[in-house]
């Protein structure tokens, strides 16, 4: 039997599935969730919860969540949407402030699926270089005459975070809307959500992924003026954040909170010497204010493929828009990025490293 022609977005043609290299590994640092496993209390949650958690709807909008973030991030509850995962906050973001045709201004490199989301969405992704110290143009950024301009700080996969001044610089001249990506904002110690409340054009968007350790749960958000996030919910549609992740979030926000933050020191404390053992190897890792460290390494797939062969996975770049004169640019743009974890997976990583490294 003969299909009928299909008719597809034209947008569409030449998307390719997002598909990392998942194989598994004993030691997987990769993905840059939270290695040290999620907080007990939301862990007891999940496993305490009544059958109707399930069997029921969970809220339409995520109300008791959106209380507790707003308490976590310091401001009212009509400042914060939900989503699923931070890409669902990110992807409802650009329906909600862009119409197609509309240019969208991504530094370069940042995250991965920005390019992605925008072509889904039918809108011209402008990819703009990072300056030499792998900060944000902000002249250039502005310069695209973008209906919205993303940002990602610590920017995704360099590590490195973008200069106040220039975020403000951005955000005081941008045509529309700026959306500032902080993933991994418990890591650096400092956040632009001040800017946000400030301003009706800056939304912030997190995650429960990294610090939470809540990955497999799907919950991202976003902070923003009231009437900011009310066009993100628009968008998003209702029941976007499942009932037990609901309950387990809760928890992580409440009796969990020290734990997390127990784990953020842990983590920051892991990635100094993680760099410095690097270092030691010869290896000039980037500067990072998240919980991650992108080394620049000649080669970096076939040196992905010796490690994950010792059982050690970490994520491989290749062609990254290196600024000149960069250790980054020294190797053509490759690089590896390894999660900050427990120091007995470090170290074991490291000792891999040494085996095939010339």
């Amino acid at each position: 039997m003969t299909a009928p022609p299909l008719r597809t977005r034209t947008s569409y043609a030449d998307l390719a599935l997002y598909a990392p290299d998942r194989r598994p590994c004993a030691i997987d640092l990769s993905d840059n969730t939270n290695l040290w496993g999620m907080p007990p209390a939301a862990e007891r949650a999940i496993r305490d919860a009544a059958s109707s958690t399930v069997t029921r709807y969970p809220e339409v909008y995520a109300q008791s969540l959106k209380c507790a973030l707003a308490g976590y991030a310091g401001v009212e509850p009509a400042s914060i949407v939900t989503g699923c995962g931070s890409d669902d906050v990110l992807d409802s973001a650009i329906r909600a402030f862009a119409e197609p045709g509309d240019r969208i201004a991504i530094p370069d490199p940042s995250f991965a699926m920005m390019p992605a989301f925008a072509r889904m969405n039918a809108l011209a992704p402008v990819l703009v270089p990072l300056t030499g110290d792998y900060d944000v143009d902000a002249d250039a950024m502005t310069a695209t005459n973008a209906a919205i301009v993303y940002l990602c700080s610590p920017n995704n996969p360099t590590g490195t975070a973008l200069s106040r001044s220039a975020i403000e610089r951005i955000a005081a001249r941008a045509r529309g809307v700026v959306i500032i990506d902080e993933a991994y904002a418990e890591f650096a110690g400092c956040s632009m959500v001040d800017l946000a409340m400030g301003s009706g054009r800056v939304l912030i968007v997190r995650t429960m992924s990294k610090a939470f350790g809540l990955a497999g749960l799907r919950i991202g958000y976003a902070i923003g003026h009231p009437a900011l996030v009310a066009e993100v919910e628009k968008s998003r549609g209702p029941y976007k954040t499942n009932a037990l992740a609901e309950r387990a979030a809760l928890a992580a926000l409440g009796t969990g909170l020290d734990w997390v933050r127990a784990r953020v020191h842990a983590a920051i404390e892991m990635r100094g010497a993680l760099v410095r053992a690097l270092q030691d190897l010869g290896l000039s890792p980037l500067p990072s204010h998240a919980n991650f460290v992108l080394v620049p390494v000649a080669h970096a797939a076939s040196l992905a493929a010796a490690l994950h062969a010792r059982g050690i996975a970490v994520r491989p770049f290749e062609g990254l828009r290196a600024p000149a004169g960069s250790a980054l640019a020294s190797t053509g743009g490759c690089a590896l990025r390894m999660t900050v974890g427990p120091w007995p997976m470090l170290d074991q990583a490291l000792g891999a490293l040494r085996e095939i490294l010339p």
